[in-house]
């Protein structure tokens, strides 16, 4: 969905979300009943087996203060092979059991005639709308998005996102994309976050400071936000660890200084080649893109990240927290 807005430098996907780049479907749960405000989000990163033919991924913790599951595996070998999950931070061990049958069935190899497998669960606190403590999302929720992942998706206070809160306003969920032509093929940048974090009043949109009166602008710099980074552009691990860094210029410009309780990570992944699980020769051939290119991988990158950020703040509807307090959307101040 995105925002109809010229954001940035380069041009947007169709879409204008992660979806622009082939083969990835995004699944939400949302679980909205009273008190209870939370839900689950589930990217398919590619079609086919991602078990038997991995994806090469890259990883940036800009700042630790999270518990996310399989981001270490990720760090080390620089591959991806599950879905992608985000929930809340309370549910990821639901989460990581969910994922983890869902792997098993559709691969009766794992733990069997080879070695287990690297669910990814990402999460952010939504405790401050929901009641976290309740741990209200199940494995069937998980199952759900997951099966009902599509290429076309709500953005804002869904799935994941339900209960989030940004910049003191209401956050969420949020995508967006660049499209860059290189010797005469168009590649796509994808990105997609849940969106959590930010002192309130901190809030910058093209440099224009957003302080809504009701919000104190001398809050602190809390909360957390995941960023998944995609494309079809053939970049090695290396090379998406470098992209998934680059984030943090997003959260800057958005106003951000990742504060000492922020949990903020990126993690970029390309799908353009595979990675056998079952290798047929002892050497494989690949093909790169040169270093000398990647700047304008970083600058599509940054401006899809920071246009997600955006964008899941526009489109979260106004909600009340647990205290009864109305947590604010972005519409209200700012018009795309």
């Amino acid at each position: 969905m995105g925002l109809n807005r010229k954001l940035g430098t380069l041009p947007k996907g169709s879409k204008n979300n992660i979806c622009d780049v082939p083969g990835i479907k995004v699944g939400h749960k949302t679980l909205s009943d009273g008190i209870i405000q939370t839900g689950v989000t589930a990217i398919i990163p590619a079609e086919g087996s991602l078990f038997r033919d991995k994806l090469e991924a890259g990883l940036s913790i800009l700042n630790g203060f999270g518990k996310s599951a399989g981001l270490i595996q990720i760090e080390e070998l620089g591959t991806l092979e599950t879905p992608i999950l985000m929930t809340n931070t309370l549910s990821v061990g639901t989460a990581l059991n969910a994922l983890t049958k869902y792997m098993l069935q559709q691969n009766p190899e794992i733990g069997n005639t080879t070695g287990t497998v690297n669910c990814v669960v990402t999460e952010c606190n939504d405790g401050e709308i929901n009641d976290i403590r309740g741990l209200h999302v199940k494995e069937e929720d998980v199952f759900y998005a997951l099966d009902s992942a599509t290429e076309d998706f709500e953005e804002g206070a869904v799935g994941a996102g339900r209960g989030m809160v940004c910049f003191g306003l209401k956050g969420g969920i949020g995508s967006s994309s660049r499209v860059l032509s290189l010797e005469e093929k168009d590649y796509f940048i994808g990105a997609m976050v849940l969106s959590n974090f930010g002192g309130p009043g901190r809030l910058v949109i093209e440099g224009e400071k957003i302080v809504p009166k009701s919000i104190d602008a001398f809050g602190g710099d809390k909360g957390s936000i995941i960023m998944i980074i995609a494309t079809d552009l053939p970049l090695s691990s290396r090379q998406l660890k470098r992209l998934a860094r680059r984030s943090a210029i997003s959260l800057g410009r958005t106003g951000s200084v990742m504060g000492n309780g922020s949990g903020d990570i990126a993690l970029a992944f390309s799908t353009a080649q595979r990675i056998s699980h079952f290798p047929k020769e002892a050497f494989q051939k690949r093909s790169y893109l040169h270093e000398e290119h990647i700047e304008k991988v970083f600058v599509a990158a940054i401006e899809a990240v920071e246009e997600s950020i955006y964008s899941a703040l526009y489109h979260a509807e106004a909600m009340v927290n647990r205290k009864g307090e109305e947590v604010h959307s972005l519409r209200e101040y700012w018009n795309e």
